[in-house]
C-alpha cells in the first residue's frame, strides 16, 4: 500500500494534520499514511478517489481539552477532599464545611494529572522564546484569522528532552523557536499549587511546521500569481547599467558589512552610488516596515535621481526568522516596483517570496554587490571593445579618405594644367576682345558724362537765379521791418523817460509822505538808527521842520 496524497488548502492543514495526515517536504504536499482510512479525508481527496473513499462519514472533530476530563472526577472531587483531609474549623455561613487554597489546587492537580495522563497532540504558535539553564521557556497562543488571540499558556521544554529534540527540529526545518513560527507539539498539562497551569513539551513534529510554513507560502504565491503580478520583475528589462543603487538592509548586520565592503570601493571611485535605508527584517511588523521604508526611500531619491535597481539584503538566518518576509503586501509591493529589484537574502538554501518575485535572486549580500560589479565590468569591457572597433574603423576611414584625397589632387591638378594651356590659348584674342569692349564702354560713358554735365550746368543757372530774387526780396522785407521797430523804440524810450522824470520825492511827498534826516542831512531808513535827544530834520511836501528826539527809539517791528 503506498501513501494517499491530498489537496489540502492553507486554511484546512490543522484540521488534516488533526485528522492524522502528514506533511511531505519533498513532495510539499499532505498525505494519508499507508493503512488509514481514506474517508475522514474525503474533502480534500484527489478526483479519481473521492467517489472510492466509501460513504462512511468521517468522525467527529477531537473535543476540547477541557472536555476530556471525566465528569465523575469533577463531581468526586469535594468528597476525596474531605475524605482525606479534615475539614476546616471555619464553617460557611451555609454551614458547609471550606477548603483552603492549597486543598482547591491540589484537587485540581489531581484533576489534571488522572485527566491528561499522557502527552496530547496539540497545534500552538510560539509567542516567546527564553533558554535558562538549558530548559526552554515558552509562551504559547492561538489566535483567530483576525489575529485575536483564543487562548494562551506557558510552557517548558526540560534540558534534558531539549538536547534531544530541538536539534533534530532544526535539522529536519531549519528553523529555531521562536516568536511567529507555529508548532505541533506533544504536550503534558501540568497544574502545580505554587506555579499554577503550565504544559511540558516532549515532542515536536516538523512535518508540520514545514507544512505550515510552505502552505503560508504557497498561499501567497498563488494569490500573486491568480493577479498577474508574480512573474512582473521579470518581465522588466534588467538594468543595463549601474549609476545609483538603493539598498534596504537590517542596520548593523553581517551581511549589510559583507556588502558595503565591496560597495564602498565601487562608490569611492565615483563608479556606482549606493544609498542606504534601514529596517528591521523579523519579528511582528518587520514586512510592513520594510516596505513603508522602501516606498519613503524611492520618494525621496525621485527627485535627485532614480535608482537603477533596488537591492534587499540581510544575513543568513533560521527559516522561521525568514519567515517573517513571507507577506502578501510586501510582495505584492515588490512586484509592481518599476525598478528591478534584487534581493541576497539568507544563505543557497534559503527560499523567501521575495527572491522568487525579484527580478535577480542571489544567494548572499556579497554576491549581489559582485553581481552588480560584474555588471559594470562587463558593460565598460564593452564600451572599450566598442571603442577600439570605433578607433579602428576611423583609422580604415582616415587612410581611405587620404587615398582618396591624393586621388582627387591628382585629377584636379591635371584637370587643372588642362584649362591652363586651353586658356594659354584664349587669352590674347579675349583681352583684344576685353580692350575693344573697354573702349566702347569709355566712349559712351564719356558721351553720357558731357551731357549730365549740361544739364547740372543749366539747373544751376536757374537755382542761382532763383535764390537771388528770393534773398532781395528778404532783404527789403527786413529793411522795412527794422525801420518799423527802430520807430516804435524810439516811441517806447520816450515814454519810459517821461514816466521817470514824474517819479521824483516830490510826487512821494506830495502824497503825504515825509523824508527824515540827521543832522548832517543824511537820510534816516531805520529807526534802530535814531538815539535820545538826537537832531533830526524832517522834509514835508511844503517845507522843512528841525525837531529833536525826545524818547528812546521804538523796537523794530517784526
Amino acid at each position: 500500500m503506498s501513501a494517499t496524497y491530498l489537496n489540502v488548502p492553507f486554511r484546512d492543514k490543522d484540521s488534516a494534520k488533526a485528522l492524522g495526515a502528514r506533511w511531505d517536504p519533498a513532495q510539499r504536499q499532505w498525505y494519508v499514511p499507508p493503512g488509514r482510512e481514506l474517508a475522514p479525508f474525503a474533502a480534500w481527496l484527489p478526483a479519481d478517489l473521492a467517489g472510492t473513499a466509501g460513504s462512511e462519514l468521517p468522525p467527529a472533530p477531537l473535543a476540547p481539552a477541557s472536555a476530556l476530563v471525566p465528569d465523575h472526577h469533577l463531581t468526586s472531587l469535594g468528597r476525596s477532599l474531605s475524605a482525606s483531609e479534615p475539614a476546616p474549623a471555619y464553617a460557611s455561613p451555609a454551614s458547609q464545611p471550606a477548603l483552603s487554597l492549597s486543598q482547591l489546587l491540589a484537587g485540581v492537580a489531581q484533576v489534571v494529572t488522572q485527566a491528561f495522563p499522557a502527552g496530547v497532540w496539540t497545534l500552538v504558535e510560539v509567542v516567546d522564546a527564553r533558554l535558562r539553564n538549558g530548559h526552554v521557556y515558552l509562551e504559547l497562543s492561538e489566535r483567530d484569522a483576525s489575529g485575536q488571540p483564543l487562548a494562551k499558556a506557558n510552557a517548558m521544554v526540560w534540558a534534558s528532552t531539549a538536547s534531544r529534540i530541538l536539534p533534530e527540529f532544526e535539522r529536519a526545518t531549519g528553523a529555531t523557536l521562536g516568536p511567529g513560527i507555529k508548532l505541533l507539539v506533544r504536550a503534558r498539562p501540568n497544574f502545580k499549587p505554587q506555579y499554577g497551569f503550565s504544559l511540558e513539551i516532549d515532542a515536536i513534529d516538523s512535518g508540520y511546521t514545514l507544512g505550515d510554513l510552505e502552505a503560508r507560502q504557497r498561499e501567497i504565491r498563488e494569490r500573486l500569481q491568480r493577479e498577474g503580478l508574480y512573474t512582473r520583475q521579470q518581465r522588466l528589462d534588467p538594468p543595463w547599467d549601474y549609476q545609483r543603487v538603493l539598498v534596504i538592509a537590517p542596520e548593523g548586520g553581517a551581511g549589510l558589512g559583507d556588502f558595503q565592503a565591496e560597495a564602498s570601493r565601487l562608490q569611492q571611485h565615483g563608479v556606482c552610488r549606493f544609498d542606504y535605508a534601514y529596517s528591521r527584517f523579523q519579528g511582528e511588523g518587520a514586512a510592513a516596515e520594510i516596505r513603508s521604508i522602501l516606498l519613503l526611500a524611492l520618494q525621496g531619491l525621485v527627485a535627485a535621481k532614480r535608482p537603477d535597481a533596488v537591492v534587499i539584503i540581510r544575513g543568513g538566518g533560521a527559516v522561521n526568522d525568514l519567515a517573517w518576509l513571507n507577506d502578501y503586501e510586501l510582495a505584492r509591493t515588490i512586484c509592481e516596483l518599476e525598478r528591478p529589484v534584487l534581493t541576497g537574502i539568507g544563505h543557497e538554501r534559503d527560499n523567501t517570496l521575495l527572491d522568487e518575485v525579484a527580478q535577480q535572486r542571489f544567494d548572499t549580500p556579497s554576491k549581489v554587490v559582485a553581481g552588480i560589479e560584474q555588471q559594470i565590468v562587463r558593460r565598460a569591457a564593452e564600451a572599450r571593445a566598442h571603442f577600439e572597433t570605433i578607433a579602428r574603423l576611423c583609422q580604415r576611414c582616415i587612410a581611405q579618405a587620404r587615398i582618396e584625397a591624393q586621388q582627387a589632387e591628382s585629377l584636379v591638378r591635371a584637370l587643372a594644367w588642362r584649362q591652363l594651356d586651353a586658356a594659354r590659348h584664349r587669352v590674347p584674342a579675349a583681352w583684344s576682345e576685353v580692350q575693344a569692349q573697354a573702349r566702347r564702354l569709355l566712349r559712351a560713358a564719356r558721351e553720357q558724362s558731357q551731357l549730365r554735365l549740361h544739364q547740372i550746368g543749366e539747373r544751376a543757372d536757374v537755382a542761382v537765379r532763383l535764390a537771388g530774387e528770393s534773398a532781395a526780396r528778404s532783404l527789403q522785407e527786413v529793411a522795412g521791418g527794422s525801420r518799423q521797430a527802430l520807430r516804435q523804440a524810439r516811441q517806447d524810450s520816450r515814454a519810459l523817460m517821461r514816466e521817470i522824470a514824474g517819479q521824483g520825492p516830490e510826487k512821494t511827498l506830495a502824497r503825504g509822505f515825509a523824508i527824515v534826516r540827521d543832522a548832517a542831512g543824511h537820510t534816516l531808513q531805520r529807526a534802530a538808527e535814531l538815539k535820545p535827544g538826537q537832531a533830526l530834520q524832517i522834509q514835508f511836501h511844503d517845507g522843512r521842520v528841525d525837531a529833536q528826539l525826545a524818547r528812546p527809539a521804538a523796537t523794530p517791528a517784526d
